[in-house]
């Protein structure tokens, strides 16, 4: 019986310590595994404690030493960074059994508002989602037979990144638009699910998990829920049609699609349950991490 099958903590390289992956890092570090991260700049790095760090250009050995690979970098008009650099590592690398890859739920492009699950097929709607599809079958070809997990993440959100910190530096948008859903994910369920992923025995081929909560919401809710939390006023309340003609195109871009993504099947096979299950017991969790640390 391997190391793996007995549910031993393995070798994880997490390429890309950004928000989510430092996340990953730290959360596998804690659990047992020898964790390295990749930077572009080890120099200006800031990992985890337990945490390993090496330039993303020199990851290779780090890489052909490792038992499991999570691609956090997103693709550019090129492709995959990570599949450019080290393609020819990660076919040599004896012990590497499972490959993980964070896309988005973007792939599955507009859908008027109704349920995707993890067997509908993608149809993206915008030029980097196709190109996020493009990776994830990009590291479908690569695999080698691997086991080959592609997480589709919702919006991200967790201490520094939420409807709070947009409140306090006025930034916060109260955008109506009645029915028009989003799914999110806090950060620290999106290192609880690649846990569980990286610890499950399983044969190789492409498994299609969904990092979402459980409560597709929409954004004005969430807004008006973290100025609750505040004590502040939420900021008032503006219908989208109104707002359109000044947004960026960027903005455009993610109030043009409206899909509800399921989760019920994800949590299921990794046999889990959200720490986090709607954005008010992540907003809370965010709001009480913050005052524990005054």
């Amino acid at each position: 019986m391997t190391a793996q099958e007995r549910g031993i903590p393995g070798r994880l390289v997490v390429a890309g310590l950004g928000y989510s992956g430092s996340a990953v890092a730290r959360a596998a570090a804690a659990a047992g595994w020898a964790v390295t991260g990749t930077a572009r700049d080890p120099a200006q790095a800031a990992p985890p404690a337990g945490v390993a760090v090496v330039g993303f250009a020199a990851a290779g050995a780090a890489i052909g030493a490792a038992t499991h690979l999570l691609v956090t970098a997103p693709p550019g008009e090129q492709g995959d960074p990570v599949l450019a650099a080290h393609a020819a590592a990660i076919r040599a690398a004896p012990g590497l059994r499972w490959l993980g890859y964070l896309s988005t739920t973007g792939v599955y492009g507009d859908r008027g508002g109704a349920w995707v699950d993890e067997a509908t097929a993608p149809a993206p709607g915008q030029e980097r989602s196709r190109r996020r599809l493009a990776a994830e079958r990009a590291w479908e070809a690569a695999s080698g037979g691997r086991a080959l997990d592609v997480f589709r993440v919702g919006g991200i959100y967790g201490p520094g990144r939420s409807s709070l910190d947009d409140l306090r530096a006025g930034t916060a948008r109260r955008t109506l638009s009645p029915g028009h859903l989003f799914g999110r994910i806090h950060r620290e369920d999106i290192a609880h699910a690649v846990l569980a992923a990286m610890a499950q025995p399983r044969d190789g081929g492409l498994r299609v998990l969904h990092l979402v909560d459980d409560e597709p919401a929409e954004s004005a809710v969430v807004v008006v829920e973290a100025a609750r939390l505040l004590g502040i006023a939420p900021p008032p309340a503006v219908p989208l049609e109104r707002q359109w003609p000044a947004m960026s195109p960027m903005a455009r871009s993610f109030w043009a699609e409206n899909r509800r993504v399921a989760n019920a099947a994800t949590k299921a096979t990794l046999g889990i349950a959200w720490r986090y299950p709607s954005y008010r017991e992540g907003l809370r969790a965010i709001l009480a991490e913050e005052q524990g640390a005054r």
